[in-house]
């Protein structure tokens, strides 16, 4: 799997995956020109819409209507490293559910995806020009 951030000028990036294309940028007073949602935005926006992705099929293969089903997430940063220290996540399901149906629509939330590969973090290797390949002269 692969996708490509490529600069567009400012702050920025245009995240394409596929046919798809999202774009990213920073609010106007830190420099940007507000374009598309920021990276922490986007960030925390993956485990929202995971979560409900989640949700929603729970409730599609359990015959509970997903009409009004929402999750709205709030986060909070924190520092030593500067990142996202916490996110609360709120599930709304208009539509009543057993008490049985409840803890199990809460497991599978937390058996998202996105947030499993945040609550056992990744591997993550950074290069620089990994596909370049140098002269042996030093050049």
């Amino acid at each position: 799997m692969k996708l490509t951030a490529t600069f567009h000028g400012g702050t920025r990036y245009d995240i394409v995956s596929g046919k798809h294309r999202i774009i990213t940028d920073q609010p106007v007073e830190d420099g940007g020109q507000d374009a598309g949602m920021g990276p922490v935005e986007l960030y925390v926006g993956s485990v929202a819409s995971c979560v409900a992705y989640f949700v929603g099929q729970f409730c599609g293969r359990h015959g509970i209507a997903r009409d009004g089903l929402a999750v709205e997430a709030e986060w909070t940063m924190a520092e030593g490293p500067h990142r996202v220290g916490r996110i609360d996540i709120a599930i709304h399901l208009p539509h009543r559910i057993t008490a049985d149906q409840r803890e199990r629509l809460l497991k599978v939330a937390h058996g998202c995806t996105v947030h499993q590969s945040i609550a056992v973090a990744p591997d993550i290797g950074i290069k620089l020009n990994p596909h370049q390949h140098h002269k042996s002269d030093g050049s």
